[in-house]
């Protein structure tokens, strides 16, 4: 999996990872990405992370799994491995799976699978929205909010969902640099910080 870090710097693609470069889970996304398009498998990298999407998303003890502090590295990558051969996720999904685990970055694994479908996204010309929600999301209803968005921006959108049960209700919603902010929290967030400057 060495050769997963041999692509990091070669700063292309610089439109869509202006804002994806910082952080760990742009560094594993920027490599991920590059691999799958080197290897012509793009597609297939991206099936493979909307299937491990959907699994963290209806599973709130492989997010705890991923997310925890503390477990060990060594029980975060036989947990994750074992869920990676079960799903039968190819090479690229499943050594960057291994690799965060055994470098401790787990907790960043949805952020990693967001941002390699942003860049997937931009190399096809369209444009990646990043979903938050309080709950998993049907179908149904992500297709209407794609539609929505696409009729907002213009042009069709990659709709890509989170599940944070801490934001109460709503969605945060991220197109681009912009962001629209409808959870709940926030709204409270804002009310208190509003009443701590009145007092």
């Amino acid at each position: 999996m060495a050769r997963l870090w041999a692509h990091k710097n070669k700063g292309v693609f610089v439109s869509a990872t202006a804002s994806i470069t910082a952080g760990a889970s742009g560094r594993y996304a920027i490599a991920l990405f590059e691999i799958a398009k080197e290897a012509n498998n793009l597609a297939a990298v991206e099936a493979d992370l909307d299937a491990l999407q959907a699994a963290l998303s209806v599973s709130a003890d492989l997010r705890d799994v991923a997310r925890s502090p503390l477990l060990s590295r060594e029980a975060q990558g036989k947990a994750l491995r074992a869920l990676t051969d079960k799903m039968g996720l190819g090479a690229e999904v499943s050594n960057t799976v291994a690799l965060m685990s055994t470098k401790h970055r787990l907790f960043v694994l949805e952020d990693m699978i967001a941002q390699v479908k942003a860049l997937a996204a931009d190399d096809r010309g369209e444009v990646s929205a990043e979903i938050t929600a309080a709950k998993a999301l049907t179908e149904k209803q992500t297709g209407a909010l794609a539609a929505a968005l696409k009729k907002s921006v213009g042009k069709d959108v990659n709709v890509n969902v989170t599940v944070d049960k801490d934001i109460i209700g709503g969605l945060i919603v991220k197109v681009g640099s912009a962001m629209v902010d409808s959870s709940l929290r926030s709204k409270l967030n804002n009310l208190k910080n509003a009443m701590k400057e009145v007092g």
